[in-house]
């Protein structure tokens, strides 16, 4: 059997065109950090409203994500992936070309609400196409394509828009995120009888859901409190990581360390590559070992102190912070065996729904956290300027990552209280 007919084969296209439509709206999640002294140049912001304009992504991206999960249970993957990953490419061409503020904020808005249907959909077609005891290394490593689009929204961002500008690059970005969704309407289908290839072993698709039954598990998932504490779990780990790696990262390096955007993106691109590993390796973890609550809660202490040793110290050796950044985030991909949780407590046919509840909260944080970082460093900002972007200080600093190890903290909350009220045995 060749590729097209083995279903075995043929799941790993579906699931590489729907990856790489992921890395393509990740790289706009992060593309901020190196991006950020030109925004304030071309918009005169704030840190505050550099902020804002960053998060206007992830607001409707947060409060897409419960209908974003009823619309692939009712109807499956290929229609609303494509038809998302198309609108995120024409929002991408719009903010590039955008000639104020009003209009940028609304372009990466229309960039969330593509990109709001893509991971979820990927996620229901690996439930689809891959057996319960592979879900979770599977969300794993589809949660590490943020890590690929991380790396190019770094260094190799910063030298396109050295040599192109920063309107240019991300205007070729969205041609190719126009390529991605033509890719999933042609590699994607739904199920393994979609495409006309019998069914994998051990694996069974739930059948077509109605929307009144896809609202039935809508309302079932959110009336689960466990949803809510995984979801707060989730936002701690993911808020913060977008946080630091989208935005506030770079600038970081540059005000206290003193080094070009260029050095200091490699610095950031050294996190991406932590959370490239990391989701796939604790998701693998936990499929092994056959726990999950406890891994979570030993990833928060972890990512706690990595950060508070940054809020504490204040600026620590340049290779050291390398080294924290990789590492807060390989641990934080534990974040990710939320969705594994929350999925096994519903059925199959609420598998989108669960996720795209936690998955919901957890970009409230994305889009709230940048704002709050933003708000601390202009408040004890001091007025200096350099070359119409502003210069924070090291106390604004050390106020932003205390925020980012406290919601390690949160997390570490959030996990402990799964594992021992929620379900004593994971």
């Amino acid at each position: 059997m060749d590729v097209w007919t083995d279903p075995r084969r043929r799941r790993w296209i579906g699931w590489a065109v729907l990856a790489a439509s992921f890395v393509v709206f990740s790289f706009h999640r992060v593309s901020t950090s190196v991006i950020a002294d030109e925004l304030m140049r071309a918009f005169d912001t704030t840190g505050t409203e550099l902020g804002v304009l960053h998060s206007s992504l992830f607001y409707i991206y947060a409060l897409l994500q419960v209908p974003a999960g009823v619309l692939a249970d009712r109807l499956g993957t290929r229609r609303i992936a494509t038809a998302g990953t198309l609108l995120m490419g024409v929002g991408v061409l719009g903010f590039a070309a955008s000639d104020g503020y009003l209009v940028a904020f609304l372009a990466r808005a229309t960039i969330g609400l593509g990109g709001s249907v893509i991971y979820i959909s990927a996620l229901r077609y690996c439930a689809n196409w891959y057996r319960a005891d592979e879900f979770a290394t599977m969300t794993g490593i589809t949660s590490a394509m943020p890590g690929i689009g991380g790396i190019l929204a770094t260094t190799p961002l910063a030298v396109a828009v050295a040599e192109l500008g920063w309107r240019a690059t991300l205007g070729a970005v969205g041609v190719v995120g126009l390529l991605a969704g033509l890719g999933i309407y042609v590699g994607v289908r739904d199920t393994p009888g979609d495409a006309g290839l019998p069914a994998i072993e051990g694996v069974d698709p739930p059948s077509e859901t109605s929307f009144r039954a896809a609202a039935t598990n809508a309302r079932l998932v959110l009336g689960d409190p466990t949803t809510w504490v995984l979801g707060v779990v989730f936002l701690a780990f993911v808020g913060t990581t977008f946080t630091v790696l989208g935005i506030w990262g770079v600038p970081f390096l540059v005000d206290r360390y003193g080094i070009t955007v260029r050095r200091a993106s490699t610095y950031v691109l050294v996190g991406n590559l932590g959370f490239l590993f990391g989701p796939p390796a604790m998701g693998r973890l936990s499929d092994r070992l056959g726990v999950r609550a406890p891994i979570v809660a030993a990833a928060s202490v972890c990512f706690a102190a990595g950060y508070g040793f940054v809020a504490v110290v204040g600026r620590p050796p340049l290779l050291l912070v390398g080294a924290l950044l990789f590492a807060v985030t390989f641990v934080g991909g534990a974040g990710f065996i939320t969705f594994t949780l929350v999925k096994e407590r519903h059925p199959a046919a609420a598998s989108g729904s669960a996720t795209g509840a936690v998955n919901s909260l957890g970009f409230a944080g994305v889009a709230a956290l940048p704002v709050v970082m933003g708000w601390l460093l202009d408040a004890f900002w001091t007025g200096e300027v350099v070359d119409g972007a502003r210069v924070y200080t090291a106390l604004g600093y050390r106020a932003a990552f205390a925020v980012a190890a406290a919601m390690g903290l949160v997390a570490l909350a959030g996990s402990t209280w799964y594992w021992w009220a929620a379900d004593g045995t994971d």
